[in-house]
């Protein structure tokens, strides 16, 4: 009987779809019979396939399905759909499946929109997808596992929409996922749909709410993988202006709730960058992490929660390894043979050198600073060294290898001085995290006597203190000592005996052996002020690299506060002395007598005349000698001397 029936309005689809004398088939009043017809012979077949033994043991007769035919019949019917009749369609598959709760095993719903995505013409996709937006919205306040079922159907119709046509939807799908992200933590810190009201009439599930927040990320990823470059990039800065961060213009709610919203906002947007930027392939790093997302995206890196930190590093790493080496430094160990990594190692491009002269001083800062965080973990560790050593690799000349080499021994003198009071796990990392590096380096740049200055004191370490190496480090059990502070100077990498034996070899020794101190200071965290302090910078260990007389410069002079106090107060005190001056001028000619005032002019005026006629003597040559010819001063003949009248004289000396 199903099948005569679904065969009836197969032929009725067939006859009035495109004939204008017939009843219009798109209107509402036909597709709220026609469409749920159709789901559920669909659905039905689906609870018989599944009480069926297997698929394979199926029958021809069985094979004449009601499922098949309403499967074919409602392909027709879609393929047949107009632009203007797309909506009609798609909203009766919408209230179907929210009346038989279809949402929440989503098999149903994503195969019924499978159907529709692969039926309807390319160029309508973008109507589903908006449907499908809209939809959510709609269910904003209903149970997680509904959401997140229209979450996951959306993402199948939007890669499936992403290969054709998207028309102007990307931006409106990552903006509503994004809003659904914020409500979704909104729900879970508050416990209700109503953040107005105090009584909440449903139960909120923490762990239903997570399961949601993880889908939206995982859609927002999927959706992204699919769509061209530049569209990746503008979701992302789009994406990353979202982010609360202290310095931008968006509001930081305060107090203990606020913070926590702040944290998790933050936390769901870096983690859904993330997965854009795991997929994000681009071979020219400015156009990648353009100034002012990476401005943003750096600030992240210098908040006082680990795993906002860690989320930075992950999404600078996943920028920057182009060649898929990330893998290759997941472990920290001082490995003796570099070729069993088997990196794929590419010249530095022209491009890229451009990018570090214009980044380079920042990446090294926030790596410095995160460096000194007391709340780092192997996790923070690792990432440290998997983002040193792929900037060695993908972005590195000469330049930046001397400047990535004194950034490591400023890592070690962090530990060594531990000024900032760092834990016995803290300190033993950052040892072995650059014993890690310099061996790597080492072997990169092939210089034979670097190499063996880093090798004598790794295997120094290996006998006097193994606590300083990766190997017992950054293990299950940290093997440490507390007695840090009277180490021996054999376990130590020195700058100078590192210097002198790459100098000899050709690079820059006089940068070498200048310390590296970061551009900004430690009390700038958070505020990133475009203040005089970073317009000028507090270091100015800065050079033009190019600069040949800057390169023999003593090391550059540390501006403290003092000396900028006194920069603007000389600055001030030099424009009251001209401002002063411009005053008694004003002021002598509104108050002196005329005739002093014109003794002054007349001075000024015969000066001026003494030194025309000086010009007049030079130029004017005197009149011709009766031999025709005149001797000038230097003694050689000369023509006729011209009149004066006829003489071009320049402006200049002209009165």
């Amino acid at each position: 009987i199903r099948m005569s029936g679904i065969k009836g309005l197969q032929g009725v689809v067939r006859k009035t779809v495109n004939d204008e004398l017939q009843a219009n088939i798109w209107d509402p009043q036909h597709m709220d019979k026609i469409v749920p017809s159709l789901l559920f012979n669909l659905q039905h077949v689906e609870e018989a396939e599944s009480r069926s033994p297997s698929p394979l043991q199926a029958t021809e007769k069985e094979k004449e399905s009601p499922t098949e035919l309403a499967e074919r019949c409602l392909r027709e019917l879609l393929g047949r759909a107009a632009y203007g009749n797309i909506k009609n369609a798609i909203k009766p598959v919408l209230i179907h499946l929210d009346n038989h709760s279809l949402w929440e095993p989503k098999i149903f719903a994503t195969r019924c929109f499978r159907i529709i995505m692969y039926s309807i013409q390319p160029q309508h996709s973008h109507l589903v997808i908006q449907q499908l937006l809209g939809h959510l919205d709609a269910n904003s306040k209903s149970a997680a596992t509904v959401r997140a079922g229209i979450v996951e159907v959306l993402s199948e119709a939007a890669v499936i929409a992403a290969s054709g046509s998207v028309g102007p939807t990307v931006l409106e799908v990552f903006n509503t996922l994004l809003r659904q992200l914020r409500l979704s933590i909104d729900y879970a810190l508050t416990g209700s749909y109503d953040c107005t009201a105090g009584v909440s009439t449903k139960i909120i599930k923490e762990h239903e709410e997570r399961m949601f927040q993880e889908a939206v990320i995982k859609t927002i990823g999927s959706f992204a993988s699919t769509l061209p470059t530049y569209q990746q990039s503008e979701v992302m800065v789009f994406i990353m202006n979202k982010v609360p961060l202290p310095s931008s213009q968006q509001s930081i709610e305060a107090g203990k709730a606020g913070e926590n919203r702040n944290r998790l906002t933050q936390i769901m947007l870096l983690k859904s960058l993330l997965q854009v930027s795991v997929g994000f392939q681009c071979s020219n790093m400015l156009t990648a992490l353009p100034s002012a997302f990476l401005d943003r995206l750096l600030s992240s890196a210098l908040m006082e929660d680990a795993e906002i930190r860690l989320f930075v590093l992950e999404i600078l790493i996943s920028f920057i390894d182009r060649h898929g080496n990330r893998q290759k430094f997941a472990t920290i160990s001082t490995i003796s043979d570099i070729s069993v990594l088997k990196l794929k190692v590419e010249k530095c491009s022209r491009q890229d050198t451009v990018f570090m002269k214009k980044h380079g001083q920042q990446l090294y800062r926030h790596i410095y600073l995160i460096c000194k965080e007391e709340s780092n973990v192997q996790a923070h560790y690792e990432a440290l060294y998997s983002m040193l050593m792929l900037i060695s690799i993908e972005l590195a000349n000469e330049e930046v290898v001397v400047d990535l080499i004194r950034l490591v021994l400023a890592v070690q003198e962090i530990a060594q001085i531990n000024e900032d009071n760092l834990t016995a796990y803290n300190r033993c990392a950052l040892f072995a995290l650059g014993a890690a590096y310099l061996n790597l380096i080492s072997q990169l740049i092939t210089v034979p006597t670097f190499c063996q200055h880093i090798h004598e004191v790794i295997q120094m370490r290996q006998k006097e203190a193994p606590y300083l190496l990766p190997e017992d480090v950054f293990v299950e059990r940290p093997r440490l000592s507390k007695s840090l502070d009277r180490l021996g100077p054999e376990v130590f990498f020195w700058q100078s005996k590192i210097s002198e034996v790459l100098g000899g070899s050709g690079y820059n020794s006089d940068r070498l052996s200048t310390p590296y101190v970061p551009q900004l200071t430690d009390e700038d965290r958070l505020s990133k002020r475009k203040s005089i302090g970073e317009t000028i910078s507090l270091q100015v260990e800065v050079e033009s690299r190019n600069s040949p007389e800057r390169e023999q410069r003593a090391p550059a002079e540390e501006i403290t506060y003092e000396t900028l106090k006194k920069a603007i107060v000389d600055s001030v005190a030099v424009e009251e002395q001209e401002r002063e001056r411009r005053r008694q001028v004003v002021e002598k000619f509104q108050k002196a007598p005329f005739e002093e005032i014109a003794a002054h002019c007349g001075a000024r005026a015969t000066l001026l005349q003494s030194k025309l006629n000086q010009i007049f003597e030079i130029t004017i040559r005197p009149p011709p000698s009766p031999s025709g010819t005149i001797t000038a001063a230097y003694g050689q003949p000369q023509n006729h001397s011209i009149p004066v009248y006829e003489m071009k004289f320049p402006d200049l000396c002209v009165y």
